[in-house]
């Protein structure tokens, strides 16, 4: 008996699967979790095949019988559909080109999974797409991947080496649970040989303070990246929090910045009160970035903020006199610090931007806003009596940076 869409999706799940049938082989499976699907099935050779024709709706019954009729002609002309179909599979898998999984993988997995997703988009576009884009995904080998992480490495950048190690190798799983590969070629490269992993719990002593201070400000990064620096130690934002801030945000008069729920890792607003010497160093982005709306235009930009590993790329560049440390680490400083000069923990969590959880979330609901502005004005007067650029550039050098 012929089917009619009408009857098709009338059809209910039942406790096992079972199949109705169009004719001439045409067969709709039921599932018992309500998934439906087409299959065609004939003899070839003497022997019973069937091979999958699509889901329904997707598939519709008119394209179903359409899909039908160009099997049965493959059987007259005495090839069998599975293995056609299973052929074609194959080709597609074998000519993937890496830009072409690269893009279905930013669009399927990194769009969905990561509010910004420019740090990604950079990586595929300067660094793998110029080496591999017309390569197919199969084709790509350990020699491949390794070459091209430790050129970034050797090229003084073992932080974003290891980052890009670690995007193939998300990228590459992704290519063998769709078949495209059989082994990740990146498995062979341990992150040991790219970069040394960084303690967790990193968090800068007093003297660590000092070296950093003098470091950025000894340094030929650019006077964007100093204050910046500097400002992310005082303030203990997130990197994020500061390269997405606009000046309609930052009120001088009442020496606040507010972080929009749309920048917030927590999705609401969050307010940074300004001690003095933070405020002093939003006056010198301010006058670096002339009329722009942005805190942090990007180069060559009144528009757009730096990309989000520009930070990174810079801090990378200068030369410390420490252990290695993370931009991160600044604001596990920060905390770790105020925590041992007294401030309660419910404070500190509050100005890090911190969700509370648990009991206290629901019976604390005081922003301590008057204890926050103190801390932080407490932490700038600390971190002054360490080192400023006054002193980095009066005390060790006869040059203004």
């Amino acid at each position: 008996m012929a089917l009619s869409a009408t009857y098709i999706d009338s059809l209910r799940p039942q406790k096992t699967r079972y199949t109705v049938s169009d004719g001439n082989g045409l067969t709709h499976e039921v599932l018992p979790s309500g998934s439906k699907s087409w299959r065609y099935r004939y003899r070839h050779n003497g022997k019973l095949e069937k091979v999958s024709l699509g889901q329904y709706p997707a598939l519709s019954l008119k394209a179903a019988r359409a899909r039908r009729l160009e099997y049965e002609e493959l059987l007259v002309q005495g090839h069998s559909p599975a293995r056609h179909k299973q052929a074609q599979k194959f080709a597609i898998k074998n000519t993937t080109t890496v830009f072409e999984f690269g893009e279905r993988y930013f669009k399927e997995i990194v769009e969905r999974d990561r509010k910004d997703p420019s740090g990604i988009r950079t990586y595929l576009d300067k660094d793998i797409y110029p080496r591999f884009a017309e390569r197919a995904v199969k084709d790509v080998t350990s020699a491949d991947i390794q070459a091209l992480v430790f050129r970034k490495r050797d090229g003084g950048h073992p932080a974003a080496a290891g980052q890009l190690r670690s995007l193939l190798k998300r990228m590459f799983d992704y290519a063998v649970a769709n078949g495209l590969v059989q082994f990740n070629p990146v498995a062979s490269l341990p992150m040991r040989f790219v970069t040394q992993t960084r303690s967790s719990d990193r968090a800068l002593t007093a003297t660590e303070i000092r070296l950093y201070l003098e470091g950025i400000y000894e340094s030929n990064i650019r006077r964007q990246f100093k204050l910046a620096f500097h400002i992310i130690l005082l303030t203990l934002v997130r990197k994020s929090e500061l390269l997405n801030a606009r000046w309609e945000h930052v009120d001088f008069e009442k020496g606040e910045w507010t972080i929009p729920a749309e920048h917030s890792k927590t999705g609401k607003p969050h307010i940074v009160y300004l001690a003095r010497q933070t405020a002093d160093l939003f006056r010198g982005l301010k006058d670096l970035a002339g009329t722009s709306a942005l805190v942090l235009p990007g180069r060559g930009t009144l528009t757009r903020p730096f990309a989000s590993n520009a930070l990174n790329k810079a801090l990378e560049g200068i030369s410390f006199n420490m252990e290695p440390f993370t931009i991160h680490d600044l604001r596990r400083t920060g905390a770790t610090h105020l925590h041992e000069h007294g401030y309660p923990s419910d404070v500190v969590e509050k100005a890090l931007n911190h969700t509370i959880g648990g009991v206290r979330a629901v019976y604390n609901r005081t922003q301590y806003s008057d204890q926050r502005r103190q801390m932080l004005q407490h932490w700038a007067d600390y971190v002054e009596s360490l080192a400023t650029e006054r002193k980095v550039i009066r005390g060790n050098f006869t040059r203004a940076v």
